[in-house]
């Protein structure tokens, strides 16, 4: 494939995320009361249950799973597996909030240059990771060709030093 830069694919921003749910309406539930999603409406002439939610900018598309007692469920927090990030306005509030809510999360911690940035995960109630982050103090700085396969090693060596804290509830 042909190297290009810039915006070829003429991109705008993230439209939704698509998740397979073992129930939906627990799912609902989770992005509603947990997250602050709200629901919006989904075209009628799909013909499988599901459900769309939409908040701060992105949607989720919640999939009804055809066989949910065969859907893999991941248990283990882990923040270098998949998952989608929010910001928020204070960690302390976040952090409070899942303990009231008592779910289940790993505290994580990476600095960069003086800058500090904190995360939390947890999952939803299928096992997709959500992280919920202050990231927006880590400067974004383009890299380019051998500079970016280079900052790879070095990136990698600092995830392995990160500080990692899981916080489990009764």
């Amino acid at each position: 494939m042909k190297e290009s830069s810039g915006n070829p694919l003429h991109l705008k921003s993230v439209n939704h995320i698509s998740l397979i749910c073992g129930s939906v309406e627990e799912s609902i539930n989770f992005y509603q009361n947990v997250l602050g999603f709200f629901p919006v409406r989904r075209p009628g002439s799909f013909d499988f249950h599901g459900a769309w939610l939409f908040g701060y900018g992105i949607g989720i598309h919640l999939l009804q799973a055809e066989d949910p007692k065969n859907l893999p469920k991941k248990t283990v927090i882990n923040p270098k597996d998949n998952h989608i990030s929010f910001q928020c306005e204070s960690m302390g509030a976040v952090e409070k909030k899942l303990r009231e809510m008592e779910i289940a999360y790993v505290r994580s911690v990476v600095e960069e240059g003086g800058v500090q940035v904190d995360q939390l995960f947890f999952h939803d109630p299928d096992g997709f990771m959500i992280e919920i982050c202050n990231c927006d103090s880590l400067p974004m700085i383009p890299l380019a060709g051998e500079v970016a396969r280079s900052c790879s090693q070095l990136n990698l060596q600092m995830l392995q030093q990160q500080q990692i804290q899981q916080v489990v509830l009764p």
